[in-house]
């Protein structure tokens, strides 16, 4: 696996694209306390970004398995993530224009914050399959790039939310929205015109 530029670039890029709900959702919850400590932000933006890198490896190993016992199932790998990350692109666009994302802060138990974390993370399971062709080595250092940035917009929207409200919520959503749409039309023509 030839882990360059491109490899780094689109491992980063997915986790923008990942990273937008749980971004959302860090603005209300740093909405929600005020008064938050750093080792809070740490601690919540650290479960979103373990939940963010975990989910990706568990949709690889599942491809992988598949696929490695199945092999006819290779060509359509571009098809299914192209059609999840577009539906899930395309549900967080809409999402941001209805204004659904952070428009209630949720109180922030240990809970809570598991619940928010699986559940910002399901649609980073399909990028397994996107995934589906790198090695072991290639699967973790994505995960462990998208887990990274996972952190860093969290701790920004946690920040943010502290102090400037939720006014960028919707956006961040779309944004994320439609880079996984993006990135699902890479792997597409990759996988069906190269």
């Amino acid at each position: 696996m030839d882990v360059g530029a491109s490899f780094i670039l689109t491992s980063i890029l997915l986790g923008i694209g990942l990273a937008m709900d749980a971004f959302s959702v860090s603005v209300a919850n740093g909405l929600n306390e005020p008064n938050m400590r750093k080792s809070r932000v740490a601690l919540i933006s650290g479960t979103f970004a373990t939940f963010q890198g975990v989910m990706p490896l568990i949709g690889w190993l599942i491809v992988v398995t598949a696929v490695g016992a199945l092999d006819v199932l290779d060509q359509f790998v571009p098809w299914i993530a192209l059609i999840l990350l577009a539906f899930i692109g395309g549900k967080m666009i809409k999402d941001g224009i209805e204004g659904e994302e952070g428009s209630e802060p949720v109180s922030l138990g240990m809970t809570a914050l598991l619940a928010q974390g699986i559940a910002t993370s399901i649609d980073a399971l399909s990028v397994g399959f996107t995934i589906s062709d790198y090695d072991v080595v290639g699967a973790v250092i994505c995960a462990l790039i998208i887990a990274l940035v996972t952190w860093i917009i969290c701790a920004i929207g946690l920040m943010a939310g502290k102090k400037l409200g939720s006014k960028f919520t919707s956006r961040a959503t779309i944004f994320g929205g439609a880079i996984l749409i993006l990135i699902g039309m890479e792997i597409f023509i990759k996988g069906v015109f190269f």
